[in-house]
């Protein structure tokens, strides 16, 4: 778990997907104060990390370029897909649309994104707990099940049909 500050003075607590934390751990130093993106004066200003940032996605969509003309030149076809163009939050929006997508709450995305209210998160998000609609309609019914009430009523007599 990560803790930072936001533009409202809150705490957000970032987690850290166990595969993501072991990478940083086996290639961080093992001192406490280590940063992942330090500079020299120990943190990137918002202006560094833009330009940092910036530059490596520029980086990474010219190699990616380079190796579609070189797959294009020996095939006629590329299988490599373009880079594409990213920022800094256009990553935040996909992180909340990976939570919202694996079942988190909208509490658990509130928190996480830093947002003042839960309102703010749906306002922004909501539309992507529209697809939760079915998944929960199936839980709800293997609930159901789970608890071996039935719900077939008795098939009615033919003979009361009948008359």
């Amino acid at each position: 778990m990560v803790e930072s500050g936001t533009e409202t003075g809150q705490i957000r607590r970032v987690p850290v997907p166990p595969p993501v934390w072991s990478r940083l751990t086996e290639e961080l130093p093992t001192d406490s104060s280590a940063m992942v993106f330090p500079s020299k004066r120990g943190f990137l200003s918002l202006g560094e990390y833009r330009w940092v940032f910036d530059r490596a996605v520029k980086e990474m969509r010219a190699e990616a370029n380079a190796q579609r003309q070189r797959e294009i030149t020996a095939t006629g076809k590329t299988s490599t897909p373009e880079f594409p163009l990213i920022t800094p939050h256009s990553l935040r929006h996909t992180a909340a649309s990976l939570h919202i997508a694996t079942g988190a709450n909208v509490k658990v995305v509130q928190r996480l994104l830093g947002h003042e209210t839960a309102a703010m998160t749906l306002d922004l998000y909501g539309h992507l707990y529209d697809e939760d609609l079915a998944r929960a309609a199936t839980a709800l019914g293997d609930a159901l099940e789970a608890t071996a009430v039935s719900l077939r009523y008795p098939s009615p007599d033919a003979s009361r049909i009948a008359s």
